[in-house]
């Protein structure tokens, strides 16, 4: 998702982002051009990206639900994961046979209530938020959702939330405030499984990082992360195209 300045300090950029806690984070239907994207520069042929979404399996009538009302009721619905996104965080959970889920970066639940469809039995997740009014709106679809009971959201700083959690988790989906990135990989990794996951999102930031012009601080935060990663012996990376960029990371063995 895109992240942006609902309830942060953080400087406002002009493309929409999504809040998380203090932090903020950034983040879909039948098969229209780019239904979800809010402004957000394709990094992928809108062409080709309309293709994908056409023929990945249409989501169940409660996220088709979630995603209409936070189109018309909150503020920049674009940072929602959607459809594709939604569905490629799904399949990642249920191949690693993850059970124990962190989300750092809530927004109205839609990745949330994906993942959840490929726990396993017993499996649970907690979800991190900062925005009250986005805490509620995503209580709220989890509630009307099959799986009610298996997702927690907790209000607050994720950094904060994170060190009181026991973990381990066996994946962690980080899509909050760029500028903290960093802090979040290594407080995700201090609590990952030996056989998890860490899934970042909006790692290419519609192409903004190979932009030598653009030294916002989100951009410069988002390029140290990949940077860092794509040299840190502790782990194993890659980095996909996956709507504004999706990457995935394990530890190294």
């Amino acid at each position: 998702m895109i992240s942006g300045p609902v309830s942060r300090s953080m400087p406002s950029r002009s493309m929409p982002s999504r809040t998380v806690e203090g932090e903020a984070r950034s983040g879909r239907g039948g098969p229209t051009p780019l239904p979800y994207h809010g402004g957000m520069p394709a990094i992928v042929d809108p062409a080709v990206e309309a293709y994908a979404e056409a023929h990945t399996t249409a989501p169940p009538a409660h996220l088709e639900a979630v995603a209409a009302e936070t189109r018309a009721t909150l503020s920049d619905p674009g940072m929602m994961v959607g459809r594709l996104e939604g569905r490629f965080l799904e399949l990642l959970v249920f191949a690693a046979g993850a059970t124990s889920i962190l989300e750092i970066g809530t927004f109205s639940g839609y990745s949330a209530l994906s993942m959840a469809a490929g726990l396993g039995p017993g499996g649970t997740i907690v979800t991190c938020e900062i925005d009250p009014v986005h805490a509620e709106a995503a209580r709220r679809h989890i509630a009307a959702s099959p799986h009610a009971g298996r997702i927690e959201v907790k209000v607050g700083p994720a950094l904060q939330t994170v060190a009181t959690l026991p973990g381990p988790f066996d994946l962690v989906f980080i899509d909050a405030d760029k500028g903290a990135y960093l802090d979040y990989y290594e407080a995700a990794l201090a609590k990952l499984a030996p056989r998890g996951l860490i899934v970042a999102d909006n790692t290419l930031w519609s192409g903004r990082i190979l932009d030598p012009g653009d030294r916002s601080v989100d951009t410069e935060a988002l390029r140290a992360f990949n940077d860092l990663v794509a040299t840190d012996p502790r782990v194993v990376a890659v980095q996909t195209p996956v709507r504004d960029g999706v990457t995935i990371i394990r530890r190294a063995v």
